[in-house]
This record gives C-alpha cells, structure tokens and sequence, in this order.
C-alpha cells in the first residue's frame, strides 16, 4: 500500500433522491448489473483508496439491503433533502479522527469517471494542504482531493446543491487541476435521457 493509498480516504455522495428522475435515487440506479453506489465504491477501491466512506440518504435502508457495500463506512445523512453540500459536510464529518490526511471526493452518479481518472487525482497527494481536481478541457470537474486542513471551511461554506464550490472558487490559486479528459467522461446521471450511459 503506498503512502497516497492509506492516507487518503474515499468519499462517495450517495444521497441524492433522484427528482428529476421520478424519485428513484441515484444510489440504487442499476450499472453493470449491481447498484451504482456500489460501482462508484470499486473504482474508488480500485483506484487505490483502502477506506471508503459512503453518504446515504433517500431509501438508505433499501441501499443498505441492495448493495454490497462490505468494509464501507456507511453515514446516513438525515438532511439530505437540503442538498449536496450537507452531505459533503457529513461525510468530511465522519473521517474527523480517523488519520486521515485527505478525502477524495466522487459523485455516486457519474459512472463515466474511472479508475484512471481517480489514480491521477489521487497521485496529486502531497500533505493536508493539498487541493487537487479533475479537470475536462481545463475545467474543473470531479473527482476532487480536499487535504484535511481545508475540511473545516469546506464544511463552513457547503450549502445547497453547491458543495465545495465557493471554497474551491475562493482558493483557486491552491487548487492543482489534472487533465482528466482523455480518461473520463464527466456526464451526471440526472434526467431519464442521461439514463442511456448506463449499461
């Protein structure tokens, strides 16, 4: 296991309910024939992240029950409904006193990121004052890798669907972009048309 690999812990954001999906939650969309929330852990495990935490919400027992999600820290997050942010704020939460020195953070619902997207943010690991991104044709995108000493204003300024954007858009200059786009495929899983990506 190399350094990069135990002291970076992976985070998936699981808890979206799906609106604009008739209600069916993100998590529990069918990819390669197993839930996507489970997908979404293995590139994380494959990519090299040994601890993975995963944020529930919508149906989380019915996640809990359909996906194998086996030595995965599970946080329920009961506000959910509020938006992405809460749930980043949750799941930085949970890694509070584990050890680790940075969280890389991926979207339940985009399938299209790989393994080899995740490996080159994750090589970009240097302490806990690392800020690194994915970015498609120079664009921020995700996987992101927040150090640990960025977690509490992370926390302080995810509100709404916004997540870590106006941190990361305040600390620009810190954020190191890795070109992702010849390896990747950033689309979301947002709407039944964008329901054709998955297999």
């Amino acid at each position: 296991m190399t350094q990069n690999e135990q002291q970076v812990a992976g985070l998936v954001l699981a808890a979206g309910g799906g609106r604009r999906l008739g209600g069916r939650p993100k998590a529990l969309l069918e990819h390669r024939g197993r839930p996507l929330v489970e997908y979404a852990v293995g590139v994380l495990r494959a990519a090299g992240c040994a601890r993975v935490h995963v944020v529930l919400g919508a149906r989380a027992a019915d996640v809990r029950e359909r996906a194998r999600l086996d030595g995965c820290v599970l946080v329920e997050n009961p506000e959910w409904e509020a938006g992405m942010g809460s749930s980043l704020r949750a799941g930085l939460g949970s890694l509070a006193g584990t050890g680790a020195r940075a969280a890389l953070v991926s979207l339940v619902d985009q399938p299209g990121v790989g393994v080899a997207a995740v490996r080159r943010v994750l090589a970009g690991f240097a302490d806990e004052s690392s800020l690194v991104s994915a970015a498609y044709d120079g664009v921020r995108g995700h996987p992101v890798l927040f150090g640990a000493a960025h977690w509490d204003g992370i926390a302080a300024s995810a509100t709404g669907d916004r997540g870590a954007r106006a941190y990361l858009k305040a600390h620009a200059d810190a954020v190191g972009l890795v070109e992702c786009g010849d390896v990747a495929e950033p689309y979301d899983i947002d709407t039944e048309a964008d329901l054709v990506h998955l297999e």
